[in-house]
């Protein structure tokens, strides 16, 4: 596992933001669907759907299954906690609250995972970590908009989705202790058999999903992408920043969707963006900055400039043409 507190280099930033695309059309996908599925039977699909098409991945690359109770324990523990529990909470919110803000709720999972690491012992609490993430979710705020439409009636969606996001971070240090040595695809494959056994226990005991009508192309169409694309794919890359980075920087990736969700809407749909969408996405920017510790140096030299005044660059200044100056007068006074 990557030491405590790395930065992220440039091929994770990458992965990041591919990460960000993925599971910001989830919320896309979720909202379409969500008209005619019932919540627990879009996410037993999503899950149940996702193993089916990773399964013959496992194959292709010689991936065998885990070997007994024990070999299947992590990824039971894994299935709940970043499957089961989060996509549970998350879309039956989205029955309650917009995808808009839903989106900014699960912003706050850096903030959790940060919190839960740290408490745990696997990575130090850093100001600048805390610093970092609240900024960032101040810029998600300011780019999506809170919406007045959000501020009453909502309170069960509200929290519904925090308990998704912190399910998350609780997801990031189960996968840290227990996943170490476990690949990509494999963790992929395995979590979302596990939570397919449970969510579909779950959704056929309170939704009986037999009984439904069939679904539209359009619906199919939406639980296929947030299937193949938003679970299947995603967790590939998911667990490769894993692997690579640390659980708290690839939890990072929850600032960077309505980013990319934004951009997206500009380039495919052009949508236009407002000055308080640019707003935003600069302060997620410096958060993300802050976050990675790249701003650490410039904010310790505008602490030294506030320290030393306005007149410190003009004192540092002549101080180093005296130094420069003396010897040779010096050599002057001695001829």
């Amino acid at each position: 596992m990557p030491p405590n507190d790395s930065r992220i280099d440039t091929r994770d930033w990458s992965l990041l933001a591919v990460l960000s695309i993925l599971w910001g059309g989830s919320f896309f996908f979720n909202g379409a669907a969500l008209r005619e599925l019932p919540p627990l039977t879009l996410v037993f699909l999503r899950v149940a759907l996702g193993a089916a098409i990773l399964l013959p991945l496992l194959r292709v690359q010689g991936i065998g299954f885990p070997i007994g109770a024990t070999g299947w324990k992590p990824f039971v523990a894994i299935g709940l906690l970043n499957n089961a529990i989060p996509f549970s909470l998350i879309v039956i919110g989205q029955t309650f609250i917009p995808s808009g803000l839903a989106s900014i709720l699960n912003a706050t999972t850096p903030l959790f995972a940060v919190i839960v690491m740290a408490t745990a012992g696997e990575e130090t609490l850093q100001m600048r970590r805390v610093a970092g993430v609240a900024l960032g979710i101040v810029g998600v705020v300011v780019l999506r908009g809170w919406g007045a439409e959000t501020m009453s009636g909502h309170g069960l969606g509200i929290l519904l989705c925090l308990g998704g996001a912190l399910s998350y971070g609780f997801a990031a240090l189960a996968a840290r202790r227990l996943l170490k040595d476990s690949p990509p695809l494999g963790t992929a494959t395995f979590q979302l058999m596990a939570s397919t056994v449970m969510m579909a226990i779950i959704a056929g005991a309170l939704e009986q999903p037999w009984r439904l009508p069939m679904p539209s192309v359009t619906t199919w169409l939406a639980v296929l992408g947030l299937a193949g694309l938003s679970t299947a794919l995603a967790y590939i890359v998911f667990f490769q920043i894993l692997r690579r980075s640390g659980a708290t920087n690839v939890m990072l990736v929850t600032l960077l969707i309505p980013v990319t969700a934004i951009l997206l809407g500009w380039l495919v749909l052009g949508e236009p963006i407002s000055m308080r969408e640019i707003a935003g996405a600069i302060v997620i920017g410096s958060a993300l900055l802050v976050i990675d510790g790249r701003a650490q140096p410039v904010i310790a030299h505008c602490l030294s400039l506030l320290r030393l005044g306005p007149s410190a660059p003009c004192r540092r200044r002549r101080r180093r043409q005296a130094h420069t100056s003396s010897p040779h007068e010096n050599r002057t006074g001695a001829s």
